[in-house]
Formats: C-alpha cells, sequence, structure tokens
C-alpha cells in the first residue's frame, strides 16, 4: 500500500517533511543497500560538486527542497544530493518503468497514459503519493519514494499537466543539472509547451524518457532527453516505452538497454499489434506477465533488473480536468483516484 502525504510550506519545510516521512526506510537502506553504496563511492567526486554549484545557482529553491530533504532523513546533505544524482553517476541504478501512450484518434476519444512504476523492491510499503504546495511554485501530485524528490516518477500538476518518467541507461553524462533536478522543476511549468521550454534551456548531466499531456489537449508527446540530445515526437498512434531510447535521433546513442527493457518493448509492441484498430486498455499492457522471464509487470523476487513494480498509474486526460488512478498489488487493488492533482 501506498501512503498519502499532504505537504506544503517553503521549499525547505517540503523537503523536510519528505525527509521526515521516509527517514526510517532510507536510513535502514543505506545501512544495507549494495546499489546506495555503489553511488557513495561518488562522494567528493568534482562532477558531484559541479553539479550541485549548478543546482545552487540555477534551481536554488530545489537546492533548498534537498537541504530540507536531508535534515528530514538525518542523513548528511552530501549524501543524499549524490543519491538524487544516482542516474547521472550510475547507468545502472534501479530504475526502470514501463509507459503506455493512447493519444486521441478521434474527435470524442480521451487521451490516456499509463505508467508502471518500477524501482527497487526494498521500498516496496515505504512510498507514497505526496500532494504538495510548495510556496512560489507549482502545486502538484507525486508518487515519491524515501529520500528522492518528487518528479522523477509520475505526477499530474494543478494547471492539467501530467508527467510520466522512465529510466535511460545513458553512457554519456555531461556537465549539467542532476536528471533528478531537471524533471523536478519541470512539475512547476504551467503546461507542455512551458516544460518543453524550460527543458531545452537547461543544463543536463543524464537522460530520461518522459511521457507528457495535458487536459484540454489531444495531443501526447514523448520525449527522450540526454546531456546533448533532446527529442521531441508527439504521439500519434498507440505506443509503449520501455526505458531505453528508441526515438530515431536518440537509438544510437551509448546506452545499456537490459533484458527486461528490451523485451519490455517489444513485448509491449507486440500487444498493440495484437489490438490493432480495437479499444485498448492499457492496463492489459502494464499487468502482462506473458513473457515469464522478462514480464512487463514485475513482482518477482530474483528480476533480472533488480526491480519490481511499486504501483500502476493511468491517467484520462478530459478538456478540463485529469482524473486519475493508482494502483498497487496488481489490477485488483485500487490505492487512490484522484481528479487533477489536488483532490482525493
Amino acid at each position: 500500500m501506498l501512503a498519502y502525504l499532504q505537504l506544503e510550506g517553503s521549499p525547505f519545510e517540503v523537503g523536510q517533511a519528505l525527509g521526515r516521512f521516509g527517514a526510517a526506510a532510507l536510513q535502514g537502506y543505506a545501512a544495507r543497500s549494495p546499489a546506495w553504496a555503489t553511488v557513495m563511492r561518488w562522494r567528493g567526486h568534482a562532477a558531484v560538486a559541479a553539479m550541485a554549484e549548478l543546482v545552487r545557482a540555477r534551481q536554488p529553491a530545489i537546492w533548498q527542497e534537498l537541504q530540507g530533504l536531508a535534515a528530514g532523513l538525518g542523513l548528511p546533505a552530501e549524501d543524499v544530493f549524490l543519491w538524487n544524482c544516482r542516474g547521472d553517476v550510475w547507468a545502472m541504478a534501479p530504475d526502470g518503468c514501463t509507459t503506455v501512450q493512447l493519444p486521441a484518434t478521434a474527435p470524442d476519444a480521451t487521451p490516456v497514459v499509463a505508467h508502471n512504476e518500477d524501482g527497487d523492491p526494498a521500498f516496496l510499503g515505504h512510498c507514497a503519493i505526496a500532494q504538495i504546495a510548495v510556496t512560489g511554485g507549482a502545486r502538484f501530485a507525486s508518487f515519491v519514494y524515501p529520500g528522492s524528490l518528487p518528479g522523477h516518477t509520475f505526477a499530474a500538476t494543478a494547471s492539467g499537466l501530467v508527467m510520466t518518467v522512465n529510466n535511460l541507461r545513458t553512457l554519456e553524462v555531461g556537465l549539467g543539472l542532476p536528471r533528478m533536478v531537471v524533471t523536478r522543476a519541470l512539475l512547476d511549468a504551467a503546461g507542455v509547451d512551458a516544460a518543453l521550454e524550460q527543458l531545452g534551456a537547461m543544463p543536463r548531466a543524464g537522460g530520461f524518457h518522459l511521457t507528457l499531456a495535458q487536459a484540454g489537449l489531444p495531443c501526447i508527446t514523448s520525449v527522450e532527453f540526454s546531456d546533448a540530445v533532446l527529442s521531441v515526437q508527439t504521439v500519434e498512434r498507440p505506443a509503449v516505452h520501455a526505458n531505453h531510447m528508441v526515438h530515431a535521433a536518440m537509438a544510437n546513442r551509448p546506452q545499456i538497454v537490459t533484458g527486461s527493457s528490451g523485451h519490455r518493448q517489444l513485448r509491449g509492441e507486440d500487444l498493440l499489434r495484437q489490438h490493432e484498430g480495437e479499444a485498448i486498455d492499457p492496463l492489459d499492457i502494464l499487468f502482462d506477465q506473458g513473457d515469464a522471464r522478462y514480464p512487463i509487470y514485475r513482482d518477482r523476487a530474483d528480476d533480472s533488473d533488480h526491480e519490481n513494480t511499486m504501483a500502476t498509474a493511468s491517467f484520462e486526460l478530459g478538456a478540463a480536468h485529469v482524473d486519475w488512478v493508482v494502483r498497487t498489488g496488481g489490477r485488483r487493488e485500487t490505492s487512490f483516484r484522484m481528479r487533477d492533482a489536488l483532490r482525493l
């Protein structure tokens, strides 16, 4: 099950509250997790210091949120910042995800974005849906992990913006903002166009895939970015994305495509072909385990990437609002039903 948080205040206060929520889980995780130990090998590295300086200079509110997060967690601020750079310094950080994109292909159709949030199973039972109002920023709701900034999972904002995020295991990292800081900043955007403009203007270290959609707009936007390249595509037919670069502009960039990621992409595309011309329930794809070794819905203790599906979210984008449902434990269990980002 997921906890439910309602947080508001200054960036530091919101970060501190998120830290207090995740303190016990992350302190235990830091004491025994091989992933944490791997990331902490980057303590004192010049690249991490350069990223920290960029965040302080260009995203001071997010820097304060990170300082509050560390205070609430009771862990050194340097370690918490580094943990929020994990995908920039380590391509195999335990983050995955699969997204189904169903654009409105008829005048009366409603765009749908659905997403499996895949992460380290050590955090099962320790995550939350957080409704957040930061002074000076937008109001939004996001899935949150202990010790991590909101915004690198799935989220919806009070302005009707929906964003889901998939890991990319890029092997090129530049001097820029950590990718989790980049996506946290996008939650303050007024809409898809503003988010894309902001993304293009920011120096970026690592990379992510984003699905962006907005209430009142029929289109869905697929974005892959790295330190050097930003690829933006309009999704014109049902599509799936399983956390590796597939855009033509990106597909030849150096990356790691794990067995799970590659097979989830192929299986998702095959399921879409099987239902071509029919109404598609995205949950039929996201809960699929037809490939026993590399299932789309991941709940095995011996998962090949050491990841499990933490939650599944489905967003229907209406003319003036977003209706969304979050499920945990498979199709049977509904954890949250929400309209827009701010009312349960």
